[in-house]
């Protein structure tokens, strides 16, 4: 099989701008990032799917940069970019990985991704998420092409093109799901963030980062948290943003998402 790690990336960003593009080590997290999907061993292929808007040549012109192969697809439809660029990329398995997680471990990556090879058309989807338990910030989804194009072509509603795969989660009855738990026994995804989407985000990484070797080191998600036992002040950099997620806006839409599954920054801070 032809699989392909999509890895989307933009820098209009609302809430922290160019957020793949900060420093961190004299380099940008989205370098570091593409460091750490790298280090996965299952065999696959990876791009950068960014967007058409002239604001992302920015990106476009870093991947050049360190040879990474970049695609441009729709700024705002998440499940055509994926899509096509599987098509372009003759795919026959997509990954999708935020660009968002600059800490992902590359054994979770591999633990997501055997799992749906294992047993070949036994899945059409597999992922971390339904329901998670990893540290938000380890998102892995792997999808067959067949089940990407139904959904690419069936899919109407805008949450499900942004956010390219409610379509087949939020459907049970009509593809095979499977779901990824974290080995360790415990569910982390409320409590302890990973994720890049503030400012406050950015320094928790950051510091990580720093504690931890700097972009070039490899360590694990086990040695993120044992940092954070020695160091609590660091989880607290970014403690009240967590469980904060794109959910608290579709829950009146979204059946296989509750609402203890996310919550607004404001109701956390109170």
């Amino acid at each position: 099989m032809n699989v392909l790690v999509v890895v989307q990336a933009r820098v209009g960003s609302s809430r922290l701008p160019g957020k793949v593009l900060l420093p961190v080590g004299g380099e940008t997290l989205l370098v570091a990032m593409l460091r750490r999907v790298k280090r996965a061993h299952t065999p696959f292929d990876l791009v950068v799917a960014t967007t058409t808007d002239p604001a992302d040549q920015t990106i476009v012109d870093l991947c050049d940069k360190i040879g990474q192969l970049c695609f441009r697809g729709h700024p705002t439809d998440l499940l055509s970019r994926h899509y096509n660029v599987a098509l372009e990329r003759n795919a026959s398995v997509v990954v999708k990985i935020p660009s968002d997680c600059p800490l992902i471990d590359p054994l979770v990556i591999d633990r997501v991704l055997q799992y749906y090879l294992e047993v070949e058309g036994r899945f059409d989807f597999v992922s971390n998420l339904h329901p998670a338990t990893y540290p938000d910030g380890n998102d892995v989804e792997v999808v067959s092409m067949e089940c990407l194009e139904t959904a690419h072509r069936e899919a109407k509603r805008p949450m499900e093109r942004e956010h390219t795969t409610p379509f087949i989660w939020e459907h049970p009855d009509r593809f095979r799901l499977g779901n990824v738990a974290w080995e360790s026994g415990l569910d982390l995804s409320m409590s302890h963030r990973f994720t890049l989407d503030y400012e406050a985000d950015y320094r928790f990484i950051a510091r990580v980062f720093e504690e931890l070797g700097g972009p070039e080191a490899e360590f694990s998600l086990n040695q993120i948290l044992e940092l954070l036992q020695r160091k609590p002040e660091i989880a607290k950099l970014n403690s009240h943003l967590a469980g904060v997620n794109w959910y608290r806006h579709h829950l009146s839409e979204l059946t296989q998402v509750g609402k203890s599954q996310t919550r607004t920054q404001e109701s956390h801070e109170h």
